[in-house]
């Protein structure tokens, strides 16, 4: 059965494009009735596209008066978009009564343009509102409670404001102790940030990764050594979450470096899995701040190795310090230096300057070959050395050789990975087999790569280059037998998956050897390319084969917003929903799952919802499983529990699902919303006692959530019985 839960009209993304109508005007060819459609979700979708002189313009065209609710989209559109003045032009012309959004949006408004008087003004106005509840609105409190810090450097009656507002306010949240621990430490008072965060943790609220970045500066600058321990102590306890934030590990850095504390910052930086250039930069900097040229420099080297994009002016001006610092020494310039300047020179195109440097060098190790090879291989040349070869430099070697066909260089590579030893598992195959069929031994090639199965070394970088070999030796059935074995070996290796280098060889081999009747015009093989496509992460590529297919079905419409969705496109993904009807093709129970995902996936909550609604009422499609799951999804991860909880509890039978529930449970725990938390793990153990079997497995996998809800709380009895009741089960 169906939910009660009500869900308004569904948007028009035609109509907004438009901006000339108020409702949808066309329709699909085959007569389907006209549907009027929503005007604010109109607006919120040209918003949230950034168009918004379009969205200004449709809103000069609604008869008067307008609801509050469009009034506070095209608001919000302003703010979101980075044009508060805009918002507060819009603020000032309102003749609707305004509600907690208004002020909120306005409040921020007046926070970006450091706008006091105007925040004043509308803190008088909401006081004086006969509406009290509006006072104690947590997310207005802390819009008042931002406005006035954001104030506050430039108005010591704004800083007054701030604590006095922070002391009055009848319920706080992690966001009111943010805002305070960013407004202390822009003051310059790290002791009241540090007491601050004390007192926030004392009191039951889990510090966010904002609140750890504003009061490890305040540890740093009070030279609290002690505290930074504990703090990063406290942060490793909230476990990977915070760790591979690449802000807050940035900032724990700095925090160690201003300490002179270099062997825990530098912890921090290899317990970091997401390290982005505020990272690199951070460690490099703390290097360079504690006198220890050497190793900035070495890490110079790593992050240009790695990528060089990741390097920005920041890091090159830290690494030309680290270079003065060894040059004002009067010995000769250590290796690593010289490591580090033929890096650079190689990646700014200076190959030349980079060997002159390299052949003036007294001393050189196995860096100093590796990076020299790799400078000479990505500009087709050849190197030779009396360094001793390891496997890094022979790679480097055997990707020149391809690079140039050269199956000389590559059989003596070849040869002294034989007779040295030296193993370079499936990545230096992958070199082996490419070198060999590029210079036409496509049977060597081969023969490797089938001695590379029986070692069980192959990979998708291996298959991929065999596939290729053939493909570029013009032997097209060859590449299409050995994709489809690998389309089989799949099933059994997730690994496997083929990638876009995959597609890009077998393509013109399927097309060589009569594989594709019709090519990419034919809608089968175009859908899959399109799948394909997105599954390997290129949504640039399946939008190619998409557009460029003369023909395609609610399938093909299907897979491409499905993968859209899959990459946060939500936008994108809706527009393809609405003009697949505009050609006449109905969506069904799959496209509806797609486009609602891509919805939630996109924060496009309201959207999402309005498709639900159309699916049932206007398309006559019972909801499934699956739409109940996305509703759920979607407005868990809006951090709309309660919305969530009310309608899984309103689906009646049809919301014994186990996926229901469960997404539920993780958005409870997501959010820290402990107490519904467990009422839902409560629903979820009726689930599994009534249903037993393949359901109560589907089940205990969220007893780790409810472990982690009550671990959250400090229930420690309770984590460890439900942890008793998980041995129990095995």
């Amino acid at each position: 059965m169906s939910a009660s839960f009500h869900l308004p009209p569904p948007p028009s993304v035609a109509a907004a494009a438009s901006g000339s109508s108020l409702a949808f005007s066309g329709g699909p060819p085959d007569g389907t009735p006209k549907r009027k459609l929503s005007v604010r979700a109109q607006l919120g979708q040209l918003c949230k596209e950034g168009r918004l002189e379009l969205a200004r313009r449709l809103f000069d065209t609604l008869p008067r008066p307008v609801p509050t609710v469009v009034w506070n989209t095209l608001l919000i559109g302003y703010v979101c978009n980075s044009l508060p003045m805009e918002a507060l032009r819009l603020y000032a012309l309102m003749d609707a009564a305004p509600d907690a959004y208004t002020f909120s949006s306005t409040l921020k408004a007046c926070a970006d343009e450091r706008r006091l008087r105007a925040g004043e003004s509308l803190h008088g106005r909401l006081l004086r509102l006969p509406r009290p509840g509006l006072l104690r609105n947590r997310v207005l409190n802390n819009s008042l409670l931002g406005m006035y810090a954001a104030c506050s450097p430039e108005s010591p009656r704004a800083a007054a404001a701030v604590r006095l507002l922070f002391d009055r306010m009848p319920k706080r949240n992690v966001v009111s102790w943010n805002t305070m621990l960013g407004w202390a430490l822009k003051a310059r008072r790290p002791l009241d940030s540090l007491k601050m965060f004390k007192k926030m943790v004392d009191g039951g609220t889990r510090p966010s990764a904002v609140s750890f970045v504003n009061v490890f500066p305040a540890v740093a600058a009070m030279e609290d050594w002690r505290n930074s321990m504990v703090l990063y102590g406290m942060l490793l306890r909230h476990g990977d979450e915070y760790v591979d934030d690449a802000i807050v590990t940035s900032s724990a850095i700095c925090m160690f470096s201003e300490l002179s504390d270099v062997s825990a910052a530098r912890r921090a930086f290899d317990r970091s899995a997401t390290r982005n250039t505020e990272v690199w930069n951070a460690m490099i900097g703390g290097y360079v701040q504690n006198d220890l040229p050497e190793d900035a420099l070495d890490l110079f080297v790593q992050i240009l190795a790695q990528d060089a994009v990741l390097a920005d002016t920041v890091t090159l001006i830290a690494a030309l310090m680290a270079a003065s610092m060894l040059q004002n020494s009067t010995a000769p310039p250590p290796v690593i230096l010289s490591n580090a300047l033929m890096v650079m020179y190689s990646r700014c195109g200076s190959v030349q300057t980079a060997l002159d440097l390299f052949h003036q060098m007294p001393e050189k190790d196995v860096v100093s070959w590796n990076t020299m090879a790799s400078a000479l291989v990505q500009n087709g040349l050849e190197t030779e050395g009396s360094c001793s070869a390891d496997a890094v430099t022979l790679t480097a070697a055997l990707s020149a050789a391809s690079n140039l066909g050269d199956i000389r260089t590559g059989r003596e590579a070849h040869g002294y990975l034989i007779r040295h030893g030296i193993g370079g598992g499936a990545g230096m195959d992958s070199y082996l087999i490419d070198v060999y069929a590029k210079s036409g031994a496509v049977e060597i090639a081969r023969r490797l790569f089938d001695m590379a199965g029986e070692r069980r070394e192959q990979d998708l970088v291996t298959w991929n280059a065999m596939i290729a070999g053939y493909a570029q030796a013009a032997q097209a059935e060859p590449a299409v037998a050995l994709f489809r074995k690998m389309l089989l070996e799949e099933e059994d290796d997730d690994h496997l998956a083929p990638s876009a280098v995959t597609l890009s060889s077998v393509i013109p081999a399927c097309g060589a050897a009569g594989g594709l009747r019709s090519g990419r015009e034919n809608v089968f093989v175009g859908t899959s390319l399109v799948d394909m496509y997105a599954k390997c992460g290129c949504v640039d590529g399946a939008e190619k084969v998409f557009d460029g297919m003369r023909e395609k079905n609610s399938v093909t419409y299907t897979t491409m917003i499905s993968g859209l969705g899959a990459h946060g496109l939500g936008c994108r993904a809706l527009s393809l929903f609405w003009e697949m009807q505009w050609r006449g093709m109905a969506p069904d129970a799959v496209t509806f799952v797609a486009a609602m995902t891509a919805c939630g996936h996109s924060g496009m909550v309201e959207e999402g919802l309005e498709l639900f609604h159309l699916m049932e009422e206007e398309f006559q499609i019972p909801a499934s499983v699956e739409h109940h799951c996305c509703v759920v999804d979607m407005l868990g991860r809006a951090g709309r529990i309660k919305e969530a909880y009310d309608f899984a509890r309103e689906l009646g039978e049809d919301g014994g699902f186990v996926g229901i529930w469960g997404s539920l449970l993780a958005a409870c725990r997501l959010h820290g919303e402990l107490e519904l938390g467990k009422r839902v793990a409560e629903r979820l153990f009726e689930i599994e006692r009534r249903a037993g079997g393949a359901a109560a497995a589907g089940v205990s996998g969220y007893h780790v959530l409810l472990s982690n809800v009550y671990a959250a709380e400090g229930s420690w009895e309770k984590v460890n019985g439900i942890r008793r009741r998980m041995r129990s089960r095995g």
